[in-house]
């Protein structure tokens, strides 16, 4: 019985010791998890329905430019993120990532216009969707804590400079 009672004791220690670090929590960094999570998981949902449409149907194009302009909105409502203070140097690759996707959507678009395919067009969206979406990879894994080895991309970690210089890739 009294072995009972250590242990209701220190369960109720651990549960108040818990509960009053998750108030420490910052509900800025806990919105822009959030944010985060719900971004990775519409692009994932967004890819599947890509992956799931029927080449083979003839309102396939249709479909993958509508799928297409819902990812595009889903980065530039990303890029629109207020990143916390410690992430500022995260922002300018967002923006990147945004403007990648947005060129690459156009042309894919452009591709399929009039009924016809443009290949050139294509493999140049895909390029730049290849681009956003590289962004988007780097963005996740800095904010896991690994490094960058990416010879394309530097990230300057200081707020009042440039956020990422690049070489043309």
């Amino acid at each position: 019985m009294h072995k009972r009672i250590r242990l209701i004791l220190l369960a109720i220690v651990f549960s108040v010791f818990f509960c009053g670090c998750s108030k420490k929590t910052d509900p800025e960094a806990v919105k822009f998890k959030n944010d985060i999570e719900n971004f990775c998981n519409s692009i994932s949902n967004l890819d599947q329905s890509i992956n799931q449409i029927d080449a083979t149907s003839d309102n396939a194009p249709a479909q993958l430019l509508e799928y297409l302009d819902e990812v595009e909105m889903r980065f530039k409502t990303f890029a629109a993120l207020d990143f916390p203070e410690k992430y500022d140097y995260l922002e300018h690759l967002a923006d990147e990532g945004s403007d990648y996707m947005s060129v690459a959507v156009e042309n894919y678009h452009k591709a399929f216009s009039n009924g016809a395919y443009n290949e050139n067009l294509a493999d140049f969206a895909q390029e730049n969707y290849s681009r956003a979406i590289k962004r988007i990879k780097i963005i996740i894994s800095l904010l896991k804590g690994e490094q960058i080895t990416d010879p394309d991309i530097v990230i300057s970690y200081k707020s009042d400079e440039a956020a990422t210089e690049q070489p043309e890739e």
